[in-house]
């Protein structure tokens, strides 16, 4: 191994220097303040679960991005937590239990087997918000809501949000009777976005026309808030649960449009991420420039069932180092360079750090200027008594 070798970090993982480590740890402060005004209660996950308790109800999407390792005094499979969403969820169910709604949030470290398009570096760190046990429309607009002001107060500018259901997709599918296999391939044609592959695929599976008809609408109702019109007309003849699902999209964009006019919506009805996983609304934030979401969330009841509770859960998350990215700022000059050593120098430099000041002392010897120290002032001695002029 050569000495240049030593210094390469693993694919995906990358370390955090001033001034950004700065910019982060403020917007991290701000964020959980935010939240607090919110009503949101910090809570603070394990960085490693036994793999019975992590992966419980994520699908396999997760267990392919989860670090495994045998725990030395079990014997038992542990993983390191690669999304804190389903911790929460078990801190809701089995930990906390509490009886009405309970808002929580957190910010904390992950660690991921790979990285991809959607979720970014390996090694983010992960902040959001989860709200249990209320299943109507306006716990999924809060957490729009909060989303949005989340994305605000990190400085994002041009924001985009699109909007989908899980719903009407379940719906169609079930309506239509598909084997596990059918579903699959349906699945796979629609994710593609693929006309061809859709058409194919619906032919050979669904032999109600009317049905057919609404699922190869679902590949083509994407776009503006034109598209409810459209999808209200196409899916005239759906399930209940369809025209709910497009009744809730509406409401989730009138509840938008009034807090946040500025933002522009984007629906896409076939929208499939976090297919085994969400059961209701789903969302993605994007702004110009970036080529992932800065924040995705959507409703996802019931996963704490398996820890004996099942709770309605909706809730979303970000990643703090790339939130930080949004506003490139280097830190304040606003410290106090003092002398390595002087008469009473340490009561003074003392008084001043418990005033809140910035206090950087000099090492014997050292060669370095205060303003390569973030420095704009210095304690120089004068007339007997220790005090503050400007460099």
């Amino acid at each position: 191994m050569t000495i240049a070798d030593r210094w390469l970090l693993p694919d995906g993982m990358d370390e955090v220097l001033p001034p950004q480590a700065s910019r982060m740890e403020e917007l991290r402060r701000a964020l959980l303040d935010l939240y607090h005004c919110w009503g949101y209660d910090q809570v603070m996950p394990p960085p490693v679960e036994f793999l019975d308790s992590l992966l419980t109800g994520t699908g396999t999407d997760l267990d392919l991005q989860t670090f495994k390792l045998t725990d030395q005094l079990t014997g038992r499979m542990m993983g390191v937590s690669a999304d804190v969403t389903p911790q929460v969820a078990r801190m809701d169910a089995h930990s906390m239990r509490h009886q009405g709604p309970a808002r929580l949030c957190y910010c904390t470290n992950v660690l991921r087997a790979k990285a991809d398009q959607h979720q970014g570096g390996r090694s983010p760190v992960q902040v959001g918000v989860e709200l249990f046990g209320h299943a109507g429309l306006e716990a999924d607009l809060e957490i729009l809501l909060l989303a949005l002001t989340s994305l605000k107060l990190a400085g994002a500018e041009e924001l985009h949000l699109a909007l989908g259901h899980i719903g009407i997709y379940r719906s169609l599918v079930e309506a239509a009777e598909l084997d596990s296999d059918q579903e699959r391939a349906l699945f796979e044609a629609l994710e593609l976005k693929s006309p061809g592959a859709l058409s194919e695929q619906v032919a050979a599976s669904v032999s109600d026309p009317a049905l057919a008809a609404m699922l190869m609408a679902l590949g083509e109702l994407h776009g503006g808030p034109e598209i409810l019109d459209e999808a209200r007309d196409r899916f005239a003849g759906a399930p209940v649960a369809v025209s709910e699902a497009l009744a809730q999209l509406r409401a989730l964009y009138q509840g938008v449009l009034e807090a946040h006019p500025q933002v522009e919506l984007y629906f896409d009805l076939a929208e499939l991420r976090g297919y085994r996983y969400h059961t209701g609304m789903m969302f993605a934030a994007f702004v110009p420039g970036y080529g992932q979401a800065l924040a995705k969330g959507g409703r996802y009841d019931d996963t704490g069932r398996a820890f004996g509770r099942a709770r309605p859960a909706t809730g979303f998350s970000m990643d703090l180092k790339l939130l930080a990215s949004l506003v490139q700022s280097e830190p304040a000059c606003d410290g106090i360079w003092a002398p390595a050593q002087g008469e009473g120098a340490g009561e003074a430099i003392a008084a001043l750090r418990e005033r809140g000041e910035r206090v950087v002392q000099a090492l014997p010897g050292q060669a370095t200027a205060p303003e390569a120290h973030r420095c704009n002032r210095r304690l120089v001695y004068s007339d007997g008594h220790w005090q503050i002029v400007a460099l």
